[in-house]
């Protein structure tokens, strides 16, 4: 696949568009806002440079890279030559819903429709087009140039042969996918959102202040970065959201949001994007 269109130029949009110019192909990077793409180019500028200063990549990778990426506030005319669209943009079913309907009427016939949501139903983005088939989900990790890991999620109608494109597609650009059937939160985020919401739980019953949970976390169970910072990394909002999805999907009250984290969410304490969370940055 050569063209590929992102929808959405926020940190996994960017990211995404990044890699996949980094390895040759024309990327249509869309969003509404201008503004916001003319940030996306500078922080994939920026993100190339510190490439360049470890020595992956030369001066010269980073002017092919910017040039295989333009831009678009039209999804109609973005979206016109891609053979893959992959939408990233706000985890919000409605919004995505929208935007799907759009990519159906403006993308080729035989385009496939990828979603980088991270809990989302792909069977419910699916049902709004009428190509169920071409629908699948590429759930890819932040930051997006640096992890590894691509989920990709088959809804019931995604078809064999459109997940081994996908799959093969997510080699060639460095990544090691991983297949999962559609479910709420698939994998990643069924197994580390309850991890964070608990995390949260014991710090609201004062157990442990956040420093300690996360060192905890770390030294015993080699993970990183600790469940509480990186919910600051993540957003409480987002992570207040796949808490949501997974309660009213699985209708199972243990996935309902710690009250902390929703009232952090009220207070606008969202962690690093509000300066604010379990941290201050």
């Amino acid at each position: 696949m050569e063209n590929i269109a992102v929808i959405g130029a926020g940190t996994m949009g960017n990211g995404i568009a990044h890699v996949f110019a980094q390895k040759g192909c024309k990327v249509q990077l869309i969003d509404a806002q201008a503004s916001a793409l003319e940030k996306a180019i500078a922080t994939i500028g920026k993100n190339l440079d510190r490439q360049i200063a470890k020595q992956i990549i030369s001066a010269e990778d980073k002017a092919i890279t910017l040039a295989n990426i333009q831009t678009s506030t039209s999804i109609e005319h973005g979206v016109a030559n891609a053979d893959l669209v992959i939408e990233a943009a706000t985890e919000n079913s409605d919004i995505k819903k929208k935007i799907f309907a759009s990519l159906d009427a403006y993308a080729k016939p035989d385009c496939i429709l990828a979603t980088n949501t991270s809990s989302i139903s792909i069977g419910q983005l699916a049902a709004v087009t009428k190509r169920p088939s071409l629908v699948i989900g590429m759930h890819f990790m932040n930051p997006v140039p640096i992890m590894k890991l691509v989920e990709i999620i088959n809804g019931e109608a995604t078809a064999i042969a459109v997940t081994d494109t996908i799959v093969a597609l997510t080699k060639t650009i460095d990544k090691i996918p991983c297949v999962v059937k559609d479910a709420p939160g698939f994998i990643a985020n069924r197994i580390l959102m309850p991890m964070i919401n608990e995390a949260i739980h014991a710090f609201s019953e004062g157990i442990s202040d956040a420093a300690t949970i996360d060192q905890i976390m770390k030294l015993g169970m080699a993970h990183p970065m600790g469940p509480l910072q990186l919910a600051d990394y993540i957003g409480l909002d987002v992570c207040k959201n796949i808490m949501i999805i997974m309660e009213e999907g699985f209708n199972n009250a243990k996935y309902a949001p710690c009250p902390l984290l929703v009232k952090m969410v009220e207070e606008g304490k969202l962690g690093v994007k509000t300066g604010e969370g379990f941290y201050k940055y």
